[in-house]
């Protein structure tokens, strides 16, 4: 049975209301590499700056297309900032979203086209093609998701042909249930939109500019004023046309005010695009009878082929969409095998009108890798400081295509979620620690961080991942004892600690398993010992005693300390004592040598002298 969507029908008019009852969507746009918050005409649209939401180089633009919003910033990303770069935004609320990306040139660089991938929430979206800078459906990658957590990442995924460079980047809220297209639609798909059409004019326009409900995304639509070859003539109305804009797509009035009618030298309607294989597509077909020379049901009817199979009989748009200048959609889903899609709308009665052709390819999305992993491989990064050539932006696992450097995934289908079960960066320079988070690595089978420089302590919490087969932290510079908690790994059938400086008893866990065929390297640690081939250890003394000796000596220590601070204190007193009572005696002993000696001198008797001396005698 073919499934058919009319708008008009009252059924979704009873459950989605217009935008005038509804606050305005959600809209954030982000003018990337610009400094400052800009408006760009027609509409006075407002781009926020670019600021903290990634890395890259900001640059002058150049804008490949016309229909590319006028802007004057980029952001280019070289190999050198990583191969994997993305915007992460935060704060945005749970919905459906129709995302966009604008892609651009360097200013000074314009001869080079860069080539890469485009990647919403891990899922790839879009793979530019050579030659995208000459064609105005292709300057542009966007996107209908489901934004389920209040962030959206958006990635860039270099191909080793230039440097991805982006102008600007649009999310955009619209009506949970726009574009369902049957049982198949639900969150876990992701509408990739390959091509809008708008038929009979040559003005390309978004839908923001003439008009239409915010509420549809603002798509852009590229203008078919007839398909050539005299096989179609134009038509257009500038009266209003019914059930256009309602709920849940809100397509624009204008998009039915023009149209192409077929003319007697080629009955049929022919539009050939190219698209990729073995892909499932969802085609929205919209008509609208504005032809004047057609006044009622039955004038004209026409079957819709979709690569040579009728999908569509019997269309007549006046009787199916209840009057004329009244839109009318048709949706079908198609599976296709080759590179092309052919839409044919062939005339039973009359000729054949058409209005506008969407077509989405439908892509089924990745699911994402553990939270709890992401955020334990993100704390490693850090205290690795892990080089930004690594390119850990991201999600770890997915794109399947493009997974971080250096990580191994594993998907569990059970409870739909990727998880790490190896990581490899041995040799890559890599300095700083081992942080207790990636003990949150619970499925982890193999982890080398050899012959880098990272320092400190082996963490005990890494003895809680029990999955471990194969740990390789040899030639680094860790020091401190090997935890018991390692002891704790029996699936550990490798371990490489050897080239550190680790001292202390190796765990009696580990060294038994020695004997049932597991490989452990110790050598080179010279502070180990414990086991053959390493220095035998004095008496083993539990935690608490080495505690309690290490207490001991420290008050000790501590004990001498004090008394020899209280002898110094004791000796300083006893000489300021001393010091006082000499200086307070000086003069009193001064005055006493002093008299001592003159009545020394005054006792002292005289000794004889000669006549001579004493000088003439008188006689009486």
């Amino acid at each position: 049975m073919l499934r058919l969507t009319l708008l008009w029908l009252p059924v979704f008019l009873f459950f989605f209301s217009s935008s005038s009852a509804r606050p305005a969507p959600y809209a954030m746009r982000i003018s990337c590499g610009a400094r400052i918050n800009v408006r760009t005409p027609p509409t006075y649209t407002r781009w926020y700056k670019d600021f903290a939401y990634t890395g890259g180089i900001p640059a002058n633009a150049t804008q490949p297309s016309f229909i590319t919003p006028h802007l004057k910033t980029l952001r280019y990303f070289p190999l050198s900032e990583g191969p994997e770069n993305c915007y992460i935004i935060n704060r945005v609320p749970k919905g459906h979203y129709s995302v966009r990306i604008f892609f651009g040139l360097v200013e000074h660089d314009i001869d080079n086209e860069p080539l890469f991938e485009v990647s919403v929430e891990g899922t790839i979206i879009h793979s530019l093609k050579s030659g995208w800078t000459s064609h105005d459906e292709q300057v542009f990658a966007e996107a209908l998701v489901f934004l389920l957590d209040n962030t959206v990442s958006i990635c860039f995924h270099s191909t080793g042909h230039g440097d991805p460079s982006i102008i600007s980047i649009e999310i955009l809220q619209i009506d949970d249930k726009a574009y369902y297209y049957g049982p198949e639609w639900g969150k876990g798909i992701i509408l990739k939109t390959t091509s809008r059409v708008t038929c009979g004019t040559a003005k390309p326009k978004f839908d923001e500019d003439y008009s239409g409900d915010h509420w549809g995304g603002d798509r852009f639509w590229h203008p078919i004023r007839t398909f050539g070859k005299n096989a179609d003539e134009p038509r257009s109305t500038e009266g209003s046309i019914k059930q256009a804009s309602v709920a849940p797509n809100f397509y624009p009035e204008a998009l039915y005010q023009s149209a192409i009618v077929s003319t007697n030298s080629q009955p049929d309607l022919t539009y050939t695009m190219d698209v990729d294989p073995n892909k499932n597509y969802s085609i929205w077909l919209h008509f609208a009878e504005i032809d004047a020379s057609i006044t009622g049901a039955g004038q004209r009817v026409f079957d819709v082929l979709i690569n040579g199979e009728t999908e569509f009989e019997n269309i007549d748009v006046v009787d199916m969409s209840g009057d004329r200048y009244t839109a009318l959609v048709l949706n079908k889903t198609v599976a296709l095998s080759g590179r092309t899609l052919t839409i044919t709308l062939h005339p039973k009665k009359g000729h054949v009108i058409l209005n506008a052709i969407e077509v989405f390819q439908i892509i089924v999305a990745e699911s994402k890798t553990s939270a709890e992993e992401v955020r334990a491989l993100q704390a490693l990064k850090k205290a690795l400081g892990l080089p930004n050539r690594f390119g850990w932006n991201g999600d770890p696992c997915v794109p399947t295509e493009h997974p971080w450097s250096g990580a191994d995934c594993h998907f569990d289908k059970s409870g739909r979620k990727w998880f790490i079960d190896g990581l490899g960066l041995d040799n890559q320079g890599l300095r700083g620690f081992l942080p207790n988070e990636i003990s949150k690595l619970h499925h982890l089978k193999s982890l080398n961080l050899s012959g880098n420089t990272i320092h400190g302590a082996i963490p005990s919490s890494l003895g809680t991942v029990i999955s471990l087969e194969i740990l390789d932290l040899s030639y680094n510079f860790l020091n401190r004892s090997i935890p018991e908690s390692l002891g704790k790994l029996t699936a550990l059938r490798r371990l490489n600690l050897n080239g550190n400086s680790l001292s202390g008893r190796v765990p009696t866990a580990l060294g038994g398993r020695l004997l049932n065929g597991a490989s452990f390297n110790f050598t080179d640690n010279p502070g180990l010992c414990g086991i053959p081939g390493l220095p035998k250890c004095g008496p083993h003394l539990s935690v608490g005693a080495k505690i309690g000796i290490a207490f001991g000596i420290f008050m000790s220590l501590l004990l001498l300390v004090l008394c020899s601070w209280c002898w110094w204190k004791r000796r300083q007193n006893i000489l300021r004592t001393q010091q006082i009572a000499a200086a307070r005696s000086a003069p009193y002993a001064k005055s006493r040598t002093q008299s001592s000696h003159d009545i020394q001198m005054s006792r002292c008797p005289s000794r004889g002298r000669t006549a001579a001396e004493n000088g003439p005698s008188l006689l009486s």
